[in-house]
């Protein structure tokens, strides 16, 4: 299976904190999942903890390499940029990660956010998302209790799924 691309300066275990979460369903595939992380806007519509996504760069409704976005969640507004979005092709899987940011000074939080998407034998769909963080908020977002990283991407998972498992009905 394949493994997450990292910037220089968000290699998990070199930052303040690391979540890595990991689903694999059957009757599902790469093709089915992907529009509905590309296209950002739509995320609201699955994952409860997404809102006001606004694209800055390009024409949309798809994200693309560079495109600046914003978007509020975990109660933070989120300035990202597009960083790797590769679709799926040919026994390649789909790669989509973005910079995000947000506050200033000690309430400074930077983030790599990552998704690999990649279809399986017998049918199935691995689907990867892990995140590095940097600053005073992910020391404490590190030491909460349960983790709300940990907990509220396994909801975007989750939703993820059913709503391709929807889109497929």
């Amino acid at each position: 299976m394949k493994e997450i691309i990292w910037p220089q300066g968000y290699l998990p275990g070199f930052t303040e904190n690391f979540v890595s979460n990991e689903i694999i369903v059957a009757g599902l595939a790469a093709a089915d999942i992907w529009p509905l992380l590309s296209h950002a806007s739509q995320w609201p519509s699955y994952y409860a903890n997404s809102a006001n996504v606004r694209l800055y760069d390009g024409p949309g409704p798809e994200l693309q390499d560079g495109m600046r976005f914003y978007f509020e969640t975990f109660g933070f507004p989120v300035e990202a940029q597009c960083n790797e979005f590769v679709p799926p092709a040919d026994g390649q899987p789909g790669r989509i990660a973005w910079h995000g940011w947000a506050g200033e000074g000690d309430t400074r939080l930077d983030v790599h956010h990552a998704w690999l998407i990649e279809d399986l034998s017998l049918g199935r769909v691995r689907i990867l998302t892990q995140e590095t963080q940097k600053g005073k908020p992910a020391v404490e977002l590190a030491l909460a209790r349960p983790n709300p990283m940990i907990n509220g991407h396994q909801d975007w998972l989750d939703g993820l799924v059913r709503a391709a498992r929807e889109a497929r009905q």
